[in-house]
């Protein structure tokens, strides 16, 4: 096991993350593009200023693991142990990832840009949105319960398709709500 271990400016593309447990350790400015990080447990860990592209997190343990200022693009969440997954986003890009029928309550999503994101069948109770982009973000038979999307904005969604009982918009971004119908609204 790795514990309290920083690592900084690091191109684990080019030089693979020794396989392991990591526990209270930083990843600053590193990149993990197109690298294997399956099998591999991450718990208490901070990544800040990574690059995620295509990563593989097959089978990886996130376990109170906090993003911030990262880019993840095309990350398949659904690949990871999902039995202790647990993270939170500020300021990070994760365009065209994937968290389908993962169970993600209270889950932090701050300042993230979530294009193309695809949460079909994910349990989101208790979630925040905050300053979010979600253009074209896919929930479809989402639970979305209490879920506060009050500051989201570009969002659609279905609420046929949903479960969204107390989840919470404000004026400017409940449009989104009524997309299916095609209507325009001033």
């Amino acid at each position: 096991m790795i514990e309290n271990k920083d690592f900084e400016d690091q191109n684990f593309s080019k030089n693979p993350l020794e396989k392991g447990e990591y526990e209270d350790c930083r990843f600053i400015n590193c990149n993990f593009a197109n690298a294997d990080l399956s099998n591999m447990s991450f718990t208490d860990c901070e990544f800040i200023g990574c690059h995620f592209s295509l990563t593989k997190i097959k089978h990886a343990v996130l376990n109170d693991v906090y993003f911030s200022n990262c880019k993840l693009l095309g990350i398949h969440f659904n690949d990871c142990d999902d039995l202790f997954l647990s993270v939170s986003f500020n300021n990070c890009n994760l365009e065209l990832s994937v968290f389908y029928n993962l169970t993600l309550k209270k889950m932090l999503f701050k300042d993230c840009n979530l294009t193309g994101v695809d949460f079909t069948e994910t349990n989101l109770t208790g979630s925040t949105f905050q300053n979010c982009n979600l253009k074209n973000t896919l929930f479809q038979s989402t639970i979305l319960e209490r879920v506060d999307f009050k500051s989201a904005y570009n969002i659609s969604l279905d609420p046929d398709n949903n479960k969204m009982k107390h989840a919470k918009f404000s004026k400017d971004n409940i449009a989104g709500l009524l997309d299916k119908y095609q209507l325009s609204i001033a």
